[in-house]
C-alpha cells in the first residue's frame, strides 16, 4: 500500500503544510464602531500575506489594521460611516456607494469585518440597488446579491501585479510560500517513485491509465493525444472487413 500524496497530507492540517500564525501580523478587518475617522499611521509588508497592511488609529483610540487600498499613503486619513463621503479608500455601507464604484473587503453578512474580494489587485463593481440586497460584479465575472448594510472599502487592493517580479533566488520563493503555508517546489506524479504516487514508478513515465484520446470522440473532448493512426487504420479495416 502506498503513502498518502502530497494533496492529502496537505487536507488533513498537519503543522508542515499549516500556515505559521507567527508570521502573519494581524487579521486586517474593520473597526468595532461603525462611524469613526482615522489616520493612516503605518503600512506594514505582511510576510503571511501578498497584499500589504495599513495601520490606522481612530479619533476614539482605537487602532486598526486594514487591507491597503491602491494609492494609500501614510498620514492620510479614513473615514467610516454612512455618512463618509464615497472617495477612495473610505469605508461605507453598499446602499450608500454609487453605482459603477470599485470596492473590496465585502462584507458577506452586516458587521462580518470584510471576506470578499481580499486578494492583491482584484476589486468588485457595484451593479444596482434594491429594496435590500446590492448587486455585484465580482473579480470571477460572476453576479452576486449582498445585504445592502453590509460595508465594503472603495478602491482596488494593493499590491496587484506582485507576480510579475522574479524571485531571482530559490531562497526567497522557499520563505515566502512557507509563510503561506505553499509548496515552492511542485514534483510530477510521474516523476516519483511508485510508493509516493499512483502514477510513479515503472521503467519510464507513463500515468498508469490511458492517456489518448480516442478518434470517435466528439469535438471539444478530440484534444491533446489522439489514438495512433496505426490503430485507426487498423479499425477502419475491420470495419470495411465486417461491412463485405
Amino acid at each position: 500500500m502506498g503513502k498518502r500524496i502530497i494533496p492529502q497530507r496537505r487536507g488533513r492540517g498537519s503543522p508542515t503544510y499549516r500556515s505559521p500564525s507567527h508570521r502573519h501580523l494581524a487579521k486586517p478587518g474593520y473597526p468595532r464602531s461603525q462611524e469613526a475617522e482615522g489616520e493612516v499611521i503605518k503600512l506594514h509588508h505582511s510576510p503571511g500575506r501578498a497584499t500589504p497592511l495599513a495601520e490606522i488609529e481612530f479619533d476614539n483610540g482605537e487602532t486598526c489594521f486594514m487591507l491597503a487600498n491602491y494609492g494609500l499613503r501614510e498620514g492620510q486619513n479614513i473615514k467610516i460611516g454612512p455618512d463618509a463621503p464615497p472617495k477612495r479608500s473610505n469605508v461605507l455601507p453598499l446602499r450608500r456607494i454609487p453605482v459603477g464604484t470599485y470596492v473590496h473587503n465585502v462584507e458577506i453578512e452586516p458587521l462580518d469585518k470584510g471576506r470578499l474580494v481580499r486578494s492583491p489587485g482584484t476589486y468588485a463593481i457595484i451593479i444596482s440597488h434594491g429594496k435590500k440586497m446590492t448587486t455585484l460584479k465580482m473579480p470571477s465575472d460572476s453576479f452576486k446579491r449582498i445585504d445592502s448594510r453590509s460595508r465594503a472599502t472603495i478602491g482596488i487592493v494593493a499590491g496587484g501585479g506582485h507576480k510579475d517580479k522574479p524571485f531571482a533566488k530559490a531562497g526567497k520563493k522557499y520563505h515566502t510560500y512557507k509563510s503561506r503555508a505553499k509548496d515552492p517546489v511542485k514534483v510530477r506524479g510521474i516523476a516519483m517513485n511508485a510508493v509516493s504516487h499512483p502514477h510513479g514508478g515503472g521503467d519510464h513515465q507513463h500515468v498508469g491509465v490511458p492517456s489518448t484520446v480516442s478518434s470517435n470522440a466528439p469535438p471539444g473532448r478530440k484534444v491533446g493525444r489522439i489514438s495512433s493512426k496505426k490503430t485507426r487504420k487498423k479499425k477502419k479495416k475491420e470495419a470495411r472487413d465486417k461491412k463485405r
